[in-house]
């Protein structure tokens, strides 16, 4: 035990000399590590991150949820039909099939306490010389109540003037802003593509979930802004209150029942039981934890392999790492030469390299961990200071997965010239002219 003590010990010491004595040289091959090891922090914490946008915006709505959302149907099944579905969709295709009607049908289902519709548009607003483009949140009474959403002053509309297509609105706290200023908008009439609407509520201050910032929205009755506004009479989403969670897989299934028989689609020839979707399907039924796992699915496959990315700019840090620890053995030949003749064996001088190696890599690895934290706090900073609700985390794993692919490149790439050291013939190591 005192023999490896003290080989740890010298080794130690003499690789701190060779460094001390090629700063620069040293400080280049860190450098590569560096880059890379940082790489891994920042991946990490950005994926912390975005999971927390995605978790608050997901109790937003509520655990005990569902969505019902349109799709494209098509002829394939599965992820297949997902991405032939999300492409007609990108490219315009309308689906206009969901409609109030599928919205009462589901609230009759047993574990159903209660759900409201949505259609989400863009139109123009105007408050005197104030005019801005913005989206418009259409839905029913019973979206306050579901929603986590809660008024800062003012009041909701009511299911009376949802039917009776009053116009009035509720404000987002960011288009109120633009709008109203400090002033206070309640009461106020302001224009809604040219129809008037009085101000009735200001919504609390919410966030932006991706790309859609929901302090900038208006809400105002769906059958006002489906006659009076849109001329149409169809959704984009419908959003379910469970009463008993435990029931959510049998739910999911008697909503996807109600509406496929509502749409007269078919069931398929084959088995019945637990058809999910097969393509035939214009909407697509999810639980809020559902699309919480599947949000963790693809950020577990980006984050992996954003780090196999990483990996390679490792190996290109680890090559740098090997060409100095070349460099390094050929100017200490004649050591190496003297410490064989005076005792010194295999073991001991592979011993002494790979140390080298693995605290060159080691002092990259703790550089690139401050720096990778360093950024993920800016990033978060600068999130924040943008109205996006960036938790700034750093999760442990990044920190042993750092520290881990820091030992094993020093090992991996410390070991040729380490065995190029080790096997050197101590007499014609002695004699070696640099």
């Amino acid at each position: 035990m005192n023999y490896y003590f003290t080989t740890i010990k010298s080794s130690f010491k003499l690789a701190l000399v060779s460094f001390s004595a090629n700063k620069l040289r040293t400080s280049l091959a860190v450098l590569g590590v560096t880059i890379g090891i940082s790489s891994i922090i920042v991946v990490f914490s950005a994926g912390e991150g975005i999971k927390g946008i995605v978790l608050n915006q997901v109790e937003s709505f509520g655990s005990d949820t569902i969505q019902v959302e349109i799709k494209v149907p098509t002829s394939k099944k599965g992820m297949a039909s997902e991405a032939q579905s999300a492409a007609a969709l990108l490219q315009g295709a309308q689906v206009t099939t969901l409609s109030l009607d599928d919205l009462e049908d589901v609230k009759k289902l047993p574990n159903i306490l209660d759900g409201y519709g949505v259609f989400m548009g863009q139109e123009t607003v105007s408050y005197h010389n104030e005019i801005y483009n913005t989206y418009t949140w259409s839905t029913n009474s019973s979206f306050i109540n579901i929603d986590s959403t809660e008024l800062a002053y003012g009041r909701f509309f009511t299911k009376a003037e949802n039917n009776s297509l009053a116009t009035v609105a509720i404000l987002g706290s960011k288009i109120k802003e633009k709008l109203f200023g400090d002033n206070d908008p309640i009461g106020k009439t302001i224009r809604v593509h040219d129809v008037r609407f009085k101000v009735i509520g200001v919504m609390e201050e919410r966030g932006a979930l991706m790309s859609f910032d929901f302090d900038d929205f208006i809400y105002v009755p769906i059958k006002t802004m489906h006659k009076k506004i849109l001329g149409i009479d169809f959704l984009h989403n419908i959003i379910v209150k469970l009463e008993d969670t435990s029931l959510i897989e049998e739910s999911l299934e008697e909503i996807r029942i109600t509406l496929r028989a509502n749409h007269d689609i078919s069931p398929p020839e084959e088995d019945f039981e637990g058809w999910m979707d097969t393509g035939k399907d214009d909407f697509r039924v999810m639980a809020m934890t559902e699309i919480l796992e599947m949000f963790d699915t693809m950020s577990a496959v980006l984050t992996w392999l954003i780090l196999v990315i990483v990996a390679i700019s490792l190996v290109v840090g680890g090559i740098s790492v090997m060409n100095v620890m070349y460099v390094i053995v050929n100017e200490r030949t004649s050591e190496i030469g003297l410490r064989k003749a005076v005792g010194a064996n295999y073991k001991d001088i592979m011993f002494q390299f790979l140390t080298e190696s693995i605290l060159v890599t080691f002092a990259g690895g703790i550089v690139g961990s401050i720096l990778g934290s360093i950024i993920s706090l800016i990033i978060a900073i600068g999130a924040n200071s943008s109205g996006i609700d960036w938790n700034f985390v750093l999760p442990l794993k990044s920190f042993l997965i750092a520290g881990l692919f820091s030992l094993v490149f020093g090992i991996l790439f410390g070991t040729t010239p380490a065995k190029k050291a080790a096997q050197m013939n101590p007499i014609q190591a002695l004699i070696h002219e640099d």
